[in-house]
């Protein structure tokens, strides 16, 4: 007999949460410490969403996508989780560059950006504090038509170099382009600019298993394989989901689920204004990824060469080119004994920005040559930086769009879920239908860990008001000040 994934299920919760991303993770969290009796529901067989990591043959551990965030992680995860998680929290000192333009390591903070901008670039030091200055000053109510290319253009005119150092690791974490609005690259900017980029030490799934550790403590129904087919609604305000064919209750609903799934796929067109429609249709999805795995055999070592390497072979940056299917550029993400300690393992990943359109529309057979070739252009590119490095991998596989669609449901595979005008649409569902709640990868500022937390928590405090009041919550009562500290 197939298992049955919801067995001992009750038949009503105060809170329904859809998806176990950082921020569905976090929501269930706040309302459970909250005293609200939640469930949360995830499709796949392992938690957290983007952040997780899967296991292979010969020891390896593999964790997915790019873990690199501000310091506000060490106060986000001690306030909303737990000091024992904040204390893993550690810097990575080694942010290499190897592009046409420039080569050189940093720490990415602003000491060091400093240094870099005043004596590598040339650019004079009152130009370069202003310019941070007026990042710092960013928010969520500043005038969102600058975009990054006219910020840019009035700090830096003309200097490419320039403009590559500051937007290429940006673009990385969430997606960005130069044509977005301003604020989206100045706020996460900003945060990395305090003292530098940090990571989990023990690995993704050392969080992720101190934070289901954390939800049970706190009564946190958890259920993977567990497929929300539907929202359900009634007059206007939703009342439970459709999971696996099971009818289940819940007062509120919390989608950590891509923004265009939920509106279109779990909730249904039917049950929104138009108005709110033409406005949801316009949000455009920002770009995927792909990552190529590599296993080092146990035994073999590889020699320090830095934590983040951001590597390319075109001459300027360029957003097109940056997720072009003819990679030019990748960003190497290296992990030592030391990234999960009593291991003595080594593993790369090395990611890509990547449209979705180049990958779905390819056969089976041109798909997989496709991805031999990614592998082949990652491998060959790493040998010019660790001669000898191919005859020490011992497992390679490679994820695309259409990997990061089939495991999160993602529409178009969008890893970095919506341009900044989903945020709008993402804070505005409880408005269009009382108990429905979205905190997912929207905006660009939300995208990576400190961000989907963060919106957790915002969102979370969104449904205890409404929980409390029995009523959706007002214009007034949207928090956006607290955007200015996501992170990316």
């Amino acid at each position: 007999m197939a298992q049955d994934w919801l067995r001992d299920v009750k038949p009503a919760y105060d809170v329904i949460v859809i998806g176990s991303g950082l921020a569905g993770l976090t929501a269930a969290n706040r309302l459970a410490t909250c005293g609200y009796s939640v469930l949360l529901l995830e499709h796949h067989y392992n938690f957290g969403g983007m952040a997780t990591w899967f296991k292979r043959k010969g020891g390896h551990i593999f964790d997915i996508s790019l873990h690199g965030f501000p310091i506000g992680m060490v106060k986000t995860c001690r306030k909303y989780w737990t000091a024992d998680i904040a204390e893993s929290v550690v810097q990575l000192n080694g942010i290499r560059f190897d592009n046409p333009q420039f080569s050189f390591t940093t720490t990415f903070d602003k000491a060091d950006f400093t240094d870099k901008l005043v004596n590598h670039f040339k650019i004079p030091v009152e130009r370069v504090e202003e310019f941070f200055k007026f990042a710092r000053s960013m928010n969520f109510y500043d005038d969102q038509k600058l975009t990054i290319r006219e910020l840019f253009e009035r700090y830096f005119p003309g200097r490419l170099d320039v403009w590559r150092l500051l937007m290429e690791p940006i673009a990385y974490a969430n997606g960005s382009t130069l044509d977005d609005p301003a604020i989206t690259f100045g706020i996460v900017f900003s945060n990395f600019m305090s003292k530098g980029v940090y990571t989990f030490q023990g690995g993704t799934d050392k969080l992720i298993m101190k934070m289901k550790a954390t939800l049970k403590a706190n009564k946190v129904d958890l259920r993977h394989h567990a497929l929300v087919e539907k929202v359900l609604v009634e007059k206007g305000r939703v009342s439970g989901v459709l999971c696996n064919g099971r009818t289940i209750r819940a007062k509120a609903v919390l989608s950590n689920a891509n923004l265009k799934s939920t509106i279109h796929k779990l909730v249904g067109d039917e049950h929104f204004d138009p108005d709110f429609l033409r406005e949801a249709a316009a949000v455009r999805l920002n770009s995927s990824s792909c990552q190529v795995y590599m296993g080092i055999r146990k035994g073999e070592s590889i020699p320090y060469v830095g934590d983040l390497f951001f590597t390319s072979t075109h001459p300027v940056f360029d957003s097109e080119a940056l997720n072009a299917i003819d990679v030019t550029s990748r960003t190497y993400s290296f992990y030592y004994p030391d990234t999960r300690p009593g291991s003595d393992r080594y593993s790369i990943v090395c990611s890509t920005n990547a449209n979705y359109e180049d990958w779905i529309t390819l056969s089976e057979e041109d798909y997989k040559r496709a991805k031999e070739t990614l592998i082949k252009g990652v491998v060959e590119t790493l040998e010019k930086y660790l001669p000898g490095v191919s005859s020490k991998i011992d497992h390679l596989e490679a994820s695309t769009p259409r990997t990061f669609e089939y495991y999160t449901r993602h529409v178009g595979g969008a890893s970095f879920g919506t341009k900044f005008e989903g945020l709008k649409i993402s804070q505005n569902l409880p408005k269009q239908m009382g108990g429905l709640f979205h905190a997912g990868s929207v905006g660009i500022i939300m995208s990576g860990w400190l961000g989907a937390i963060n919106y957790g928590v915002i969102v979370a405090n969104e449904v205890d008001k409404y929980l409390l009041r029995g009523a959706s919550p007002s214009a007034e009562d949207v928090t956006a000040p607290a955007m200015s500290e996501s992170g990316v």
